[in-house]
């Protein structure tokens, strides 16, 4: 009988587009993003997908200072494998963005795989007052935001961190940057097998239907071959229908506050815990096994969590 895949599930903690008026679940001091990512992983989560932000207003922050806060007490914690973001702000140069991944040698970390636009000002409209002064220009703003991954920060990213032996989650927002990375991979660039984010309704990416996810599946097997392996974010409401569909496609799933605060339609989520458990529990009723930490680690050939820098 065919050994079954374990399907990894990844948690995005706190990201770096939600604000805090948006969901007073959203973590943002250093206790509540260490303390939601420990109940995160004690839920079945084998990945935490971190960001920092200022613990006085909930600002996106890519300082070390920020990472250091929390970063050793979830390794203390957890044995989980912890991913770093390098895409902390849509504004700030790669050079910053990347720093904390190569101040602290984590297991993982993320890079896009491409230049984009990158918007989520509607969601402005959905509130009145704010719990800080940045919030609504943060929002507001991205109408004007070019989200730059060019193939220069691209290589810059990957030739600074090839020293730590970083996996990178190469998060594709759209089937081009699947080219981009399979032209990547013939520069030298990154080495098989990948970790690819199939990323689904971010506004100025691919919408969130299974007809996507399908075409970019399929076309991810005519240019990786078995060279690569995968994982579904959905946005906002797609979060648990395209990352349930994905489970039953032999893939991998990530949930998290990052990526949509509801845990049903209408209701916010209580915490990353609550979506953690419940496409847990999807994916074993549906007869899926979740991957540990260490099944993780076989999975996507990662150096171990004894080779971080925190």
């Amino acid at each position: 009988m065919a050994k079954k895949n374990k399907t990894i599930i990844t948690c995005a903690v706190t990201g770096a587009i939600h604000t805090p008026t948006m969901s007073d679940a959203l973590p943002y001091t250093y206790d509540d993003i260490a303390t939601q990512a420990v109940a995160a992983a004690e839920a079945g989560a084998s990945i935490l997908h971190l960001h920092a932000r200022n613990p006085k207003d909930g600002s996106p922050s890519v300082d070390t200072e920020d990472f250091q806060a929390f970063l050793p007490r979830v390794k203390q914690a957890t044995d989980a494998v912890v991913n770093i973001s390098t895409g902390g702000s849509l504004t700030l140069s790669i050079q910053d963005r990347i720093k904390p991944a190569k101040t602290f040698s984590p297991e993982m970390c993320s890079m896009n795989m491409g230049s984009m636009n990158f918007a989520f000002h509607p969601l402005a409209g959905r509130f009145k007052e704010w719990k800080f002064d940045w919030e609504k220009d943060y929002v507001e703003s991205s109408e004007g935001n070019i989200f730059r991954n060019t193939f220069r920060d691209i290589r810059e990213a990957a030739e600074t961190l090839a020293p730590h032996d970083i996996k990178f989650e190469h998060e594709c927002y759209d089937v081009g940057h699947l080219y981009n990375l399979k032209f990547c991979m013939d520069l030298g660039l990154f080495k098989a097998p990948v970790f690819i984010q199939f990323i689904f309704g971010i506004l100025g990416g691919i919408g969130p239907e299974v007809d996507n996810l399908v075409f970019m599946k399929r076309t991810a097997d005519r240019l990786f071959g078995d060279d690569y392996r995968w994982s579904v974010l959905g946005a906002g409401g797609a979060q648990m229908p395209l990352a349930a569909t994905a489970s039953q496609m032999g893939g991998n799933v990530r949930v998290g506050l990052e990526d949509s605060l509801f845990i049903q339609r209408g209701k916010l989520a209580e915490n990353n815990a609550q979506q953690v458990a419940k496409i847990r529990h999807i994916v074993e009723e549906l007869g899926a096994e979740v991957a540990t930490p260490d099944e993780a680690r076989e999975i996507l050939g990662l150096k171990g969590g004894d080779r971080v820098n925190f």
